[in-house]
């Protein structure tokens, strides 16, 4: 039984560990095969690096490697090029100045690893020296392949002007590229984010978009049948449909879906047992805030169709929430379609265990409910999975009167229905609830169906300025306008309509009503 390569982006390393390596050089030959310029756009911890050092070691002519893999026998291994490799991955940089450094010392270790040298001093003079110099000794056109080519401005994107200075200082050596075309054979730039090529690759228009192609949709991540043919053994006795209930689901538009992998290999070694693996790895906290701070509308997550102009709309001056979920890993794309001329998407959070986390953060950064989340969620559950109303009234009454009271200072979320529904959402589809947001029937939409179980939830909101409300005008809307009727007669079902009116004044759920749908 081969060996789990943990932690290891390094191709010579992993097959000298005797580790299991998922063959992606099909991939790398069809990029290669000709001089071109790459990008590509994947969530961190899916295998970037691992791709990148691959392509390295392709192009260095180290065949031995690769004995046994598509390309082995396909690749002219005595045409040898110079690779320059630019990696971000390690340190946190917080200044352009320690970017600068950064680069130089990347640039410095190319150079003596090649033997050549640069009189210059500028960054971008040492990088063209670098690439041109290196073309000259070996004879051959440079390859240059950047990893994490972006992650000096993530990891400062909560302070916007050294995020921008970053994003200048890596423009600055990026540019080069560009200048340095004819002594190039290949360029390869992989990264989480894809800022636009105005913002950081001036000039660089001649980069191609892998990122939403179809032919590479599954060139990171671990189809099915890799687990199969490559995994087999360390899944025995695995369930097959609730591992991709939790771990598969991503697609950048090609037919087949894959597995994180780095949850796939964390799941084998901690014994089959299912948990956030990727999650916990990296939790989203820019993400949270910026939600917070625009006060997006939480269940609008449950139908998101987009155009290929917002996913790739990504710059430190206006971050698009949607384009940051795409990005990140945290949306995938359903399905493309066309439409009004153009190309557009659906989107949809890729498995149980993105759902579920996601939403569990987006509940602590809504409500700063951190303590009492873990309960109240158990209480819901058992509560929505068993039809005990009363006591999901009681609930719910509970946890907005736990919501501590500076979360509606300097702001007037109080007032706005989409904020206690987006907490209800959120809740709810921690719970891995199937959740209808403004769910439309021929009297009009109801704000949100929950299902669970074998339980119907048709639930209405309202929002009054005073401390008193005379009746249930929510409860009322739903039973007038029929809302729950599509759902009466389904086999099994229990229907239930609950109308939640909230106060401004209290500023939580001041007035919750519920009756029980006959079936017939």
């Amino acid at each position: 039984m081969k060996n789990l390569p943990l932690g290891i982006n390094t191709l010579k390393v992993l097959q000298d560990s005797n580790c299991i390596y998922v063959d992606k050089t099909g991939f790398a030959l069809g990029l290669i095969q000709q001089p071109a310029r790459y990008f590509l756009s994947r969530p961190r911890r899916f295998g970037k690096s691992l791709f990148v050092d691959t392509l390295k070691e392709i192009f260095e002519g180290n065949q031995s490697l690769f004995k046994g893999l598509i390309i082995y026998d396909r690749w002219n291994w005595s045409q040898t090029f110079p690779v320059i490799k630019i990696d971000f991955a390690g340190g946190f940089l917080e200044s352009r100045q320690a970017l600068d450094e950064k680069i130089r010392e990347i640039l410095s270790t190319n150079l003596q690893r090649l033997g050549v040298t640069s009189d210059k001093t500028s960054i971008s003079g040492i990088f063209s020296d670098l690439i041109s110099h290196a073309a000259a000794k070996q004879g051959q056109r440079s390859v240059v392949l950047i990893d994490e080519y972006d992650k000096p401005i993530l990891d400062n994107l909560e302070k916007p002007s050294i995020a921008a200075e970053m994003r200048e200082g890596l423009k600055n050596l990026y540019s080069v590229l560009k200048e340095q075309d004819g002594n190039l054979q290949f360029v390869f730039l992989t990264g989480v984010s894809k800022f636009s090529k105005v913002s950081l690759f001036s000039g660089l228009n001649h980069l191609t978009d892998l990122t939403i192609d179809s032919p590479y949709s599954s060139l990171c991540g671990y189809t099915e049948q890799n687990l199969r043919d490559s995994f087999g053994e360390h899944l025995v006795g695995v369930d097959w449909s609730e591992l991709k209930r939790w771990y598969n689901g991503y697609s950048w538009g090609g037919e087949e879906r894959v597995y994180n992998p780095f949850d796939i290999l964390q799941f084998i070694a901690k014994g089959q047992d299912y948990r956030n693996y990727w999650f916990e790895s990296g939790s989203p906290s820019f993400l949270i805030k910026l939600f917070q701070r625009e006060c997006y509308f939480l269940p609008n997550l449950e139908a998101i169709e987009t155009s290929e102009e917002i996913l790739d709309s990504f710059d430190i001056e206006s971050i698009n929430p949607i384009a940051l979920l795409f990005q990140t890993g945290y949306l995938t794309i359903e399905k493309r379609f066309r439409a009004i001329n153009q190309q557009l998407f659906k989107l949809r959070v890729p498995n149980l265990e993105v759902k579920t986390a996601l939403q569990s953060q987006l509940i602590s950064g809504y409500t700063a409910l951190v303590n009492e989340k873990l309960i109240l969620q158990r209480h819901l559950y058992h509560c929505l999975w068993t039809g005990d109303v009363d006591n999901l009234v009681s609930i719910l009454k509970r946890l907005f009167a736990a919501i501590p009271w500076r979360n509606f200072t300097h702001n007037n979320l109080a007032q706005f229905e989409g904020y206690y529904a987006s907490v209800l959402y959120a809740f709810f589809a921690s719970l891995d609830a199937q959740i209808i947001p403004e769910d439309i029937t021929n009297q009009g939409q109801a704000d949100l169906t929950v299902m669970l179980g074998q339980h119907i939830y048709v639930m209405e909101l309202k929002v009054v300025k005073g401390e008193t409300v005379t009746g249930n005008p929510a409860l009322d809307q739903v039973q007038q306008r029929q809302y729950a009727q599509k759902y009466q007669g389904e086999p099994g079902k229990v229907v239930y309509e609950v109308g939640l009116v909230f106060s401004q004044a209290q500023r939580g759920l001041l007035q919750a009503d519920w009756s029980r749908v006959s079936t017939h």
